[in-house]
């Protein structure tokens, strides 16, 4: 029986024929020890993926408890979860999942804007929340959970548009939004209406939730305030 490619090999002669067999079989077995290694160094980062809502839910609710909210606190920690979500949005009227890959609007300044939008979120309800302790957890779920999912996603989309995403993520920071550099004459005013901000994508894309989670998780902090005003 032929094994390792042995079928393209019938018309070499003896020992061309065991040298590049032994070449072959090399190749093939040090692409699957690659594949394998790639399956297992993947493994974290499906877990962490797997637990994050799973993980948010008593997050939030520890939160909640020890929460000590005040008129400034909510104040000034809406103003800035409302960054995020304006971050967000624009992303999301840019994004056609498993279509093509986004690089216009926020995607021009940072890989991951629908991250960089929530991580504002949390930064704003860690400041809602009146307390440094309660405020340095939320941050520390974010940053282990969503740097696994971000490095996820990347070979995701590595796997799908190959060196395309690879020119665009050599440009372009992982996280934190940096000034496009291109011409003017190449910004977005002059690009065509199908790269542009889309209404109908952030529909789509159901943006609307996070906005309503906002709206909730900050009516429920003011009610953690006039608990905690009489002394609950």
């Amino acid at each position: 029986m032929l094994g390792c490619s042995d079928r393209g090999l019938v018309n070499l002669n003896a020992a061309s024929f065991r040298s590049t067999k032994r070449k072959l079989c090399m190749s093939e077995s040090s692409s699957e020890i690659l594949q394998e290694r790639r399956r297992f160094l993947s493994k974290p980062r499906k877990f962490w993926m797997r637990w994050r809502v799973r993980a948010g839910y008593p997050v939030a609710v520890l939160f909640w408890i020890f929460a000590q909210p005040s008129y400034r606190s909510i104040e000034l920690g809406a103003i800035i979860a409302a960054f995020g979500l304006i971050i967000r949005g624009l992303a999301a009227g840019h994004l056609q999942k498993d279509r093509e890959l986004a690089t216009t609007g926020p995607y021009a300044a940072t890989r991951n804007p629908l991250y960089f939008g929530s991580a504002l979120l949390a930064l704003g309800f860690a400041i809602v929340g009146g307390s440094w302790a309660d405020g340095a957890f939320v941050i520390a779920y974010f940053a282990i959970f969503y740097y696994a999912v971000m490095r996820n996603e990347e070979e995701d989309l590595q796997t799908r548009f190959g060196g395309a995403f690879e020119e665009y993520a050599a440009r372009v920071p992982l996280f934190f939004p940096r000034h496009p550099a291109q011409p003017r004459d190449k910004l977005q005013t002059n690009e065509p209406p199908s790269k542009r901000f889309s209404w109908p994508l952030y529909w789509r894309n159901r943006e609307y939730k996070p906005l309503i989670g906002t709206i909730v998780g900050l009516g429920l902090l003011w009610v953690r305030m006039w608990l905690h005003s009489r002394g609950w």
